[in-house]
């Protein structure tokens, strides 16, 4: 796990809320804690929507909604001329791209062995940060594959131009 100081908050803000830069993550939960507390739940209802709607609007075989489609939610309940006091979002990779950075980090673990690769994403006391974190499925003692998740962050982190120390 790796922690990340993000020091230019209100680019990095834009980025979250305004742009499609993590649009390709799938949101695990979020907390936002301004004039009053919202706590959601990033699990999809498969319930609420038809199998042909599953299909038509790509969620078929997720666990969680996507986290664009929801990004415009979120910029309503945080844009404003106060800062919430508080916020937390926990994105993970879709079930394709963990696929794609196992492939890519040329380790030998498989899928199976991964609940998810994490961003979690934290305003608190005026700091914004970021942490890494991998959840697996199974006792594995070889950590190449957190350290490569590690540094694809890093990697997106300044192909996105974020302003970010380590800590």
């Amino acid at each position: 796990m790796k922690a990340f100081q993000l020091t230019e908050k209100k680019e990095f803000m834009n980025l979250l809320l305004r742009s499609e830069t993590f649009d390709n993550f799938l949101l695990s939960e979020a907390s936002i804690h301004a004039a009053v507390s919202y706590e959601i739940d990033g699990r999809l209802n498969e319930s609420f929507f038809s199998s042909e709607e599953l299909d038509s609007q790509q969620l078929a075989g997720l666990t969680h909604m996507p986290y664009g489609r929801l990004r415009p939610v979120f910029f309503e309940l945080i844009k404003g001329r106060a800062t919430p006091s508080y916020f937390k979002f926990v994105l993970m990779l879709s079930p394709s791209n963990l696929q794609n950075t196992i492939l890519a980090s040329g380790t030998a673990i498989s899928p199976a062995d991964l609940l998810g690769a994490y961003l979690n994403i934290l305003y608190q006391n005026g700091q914004l940060l970021l942490t890494t974190g991998v959840s697996y499925r199974v006792f594995i003692p070889d950590k190449s594959f957190e350290k490569e998740w590690e540094k694809f962050t890093i990697n997106f982190l300044k192909r996105n131009s974020v302003v970010f120390s380590e800590i």
